[in-house]
């Protein structure tokens, strides 16, 4: 019967015919192999995209955009705190972060949390709840001189022509930048934490107040504050009134 089994035309022998279901168990047995391989690798790398979703999740929940508009996030400290308990000590990270829009609206905020990436996430949703909105002159400066104090931590604030710069240390420089400031001068005295700096820095910060404020409080016109004592013409006075950008 053997010699009647032809395959392609070729006579397929008695020897030859074991040989053929081999090959069709190996070929299953090496798909199975396959398959197993495909799915085992496929289990992790689906985990791995569910850690890059998780991310992304993150991204999203400090991303950029808050009501349309782009938010500028400053890094200002990490530093690493640790808890002790029973049989040692727990270690973490504790960030502190600047966020602000660019355009006279600025907060800061702190987190703590087992890894950086997360406790840099939780200190960036803090900021963004506690954001402020702070007047500026032209756009670029502060309307007036003002100080702050928070602790041992004493700031001096001083608007600046255009063209002088931000002239501030490290986490006063992240307030201005978030906030939008080109020009001013600042000096800090007392104590150098970075969390006393940025507080006393928000308090010079929210006593600031535009001629236009002071203007509605006082039921007067921007020009006859702008103009009083004689320093400025009432020409000028109105022209600087109308520049005004809150």
């Amino acid at each position: 019967m053997a010699d009647d089994i032809t395959l392609d035309g070729a006579p397929v022998t008695d020897a030859a015919a074991p040989d053929a279901p081999r090959e069709g168990r190996g070929a299953p047995r090496g798909d199975r192999g396959r398959g197993r391989g495909g799915n085992d690798r496929g289990g992790p790398g689906g985990e791995r995209g569910g850690r890059g979703r998780r991310d992304d999740r993150g991204g999203r929940g400090g991303r950029d955009e808050d009501g349309g508009e782009e938010l500028i996030e400053k890094l200002v400290h990490i530093n690493r705190v640790s808890k002790t308990v029973k049989g040692g000590k727990r270690f973490g990270f504790a960030a502190l972060v600047v966020v602000g829009d660019g355009k006279g609206r600025v907060g800061f905020g702190h987190g703590k949390a087992r890894e950086v990436p997360e406790a840099i996430t939780k200190a960036t949703a803090s900021a963004k709840k506690t954001m402020v909105r702070i007047p500026l002159k032209e756009g670029r400066t502060l309307h007036h001189d003002g100080k702050g104090r928070f602790g041992a931590g004493k700031v001096n604030l001083r608007s600046a022509p255009a063209g002088t710069g931000i002239i501030a240390g490290g986490p006063m420089r992240a307030v201005f930048e978030s906030l939008g400031v080109a020009d001013v001068v600042t000096k800090s005295v007392g104590s150098s934490n970075p969390y006393n700096m940025i507080r006393a820095t928000f308090d010079a910060l929210t006593e600031q107040t535009s001629p236009k404020s002071v203007a509605q409080r006082r039921g007067k016109k921007i020009a006859d504050l702008l103009g009083r004592g004689g320093a400025v013409t009432a020409v000028e006075a109105d022209a600087a009134a109308e520049a005004i950008v809150e």
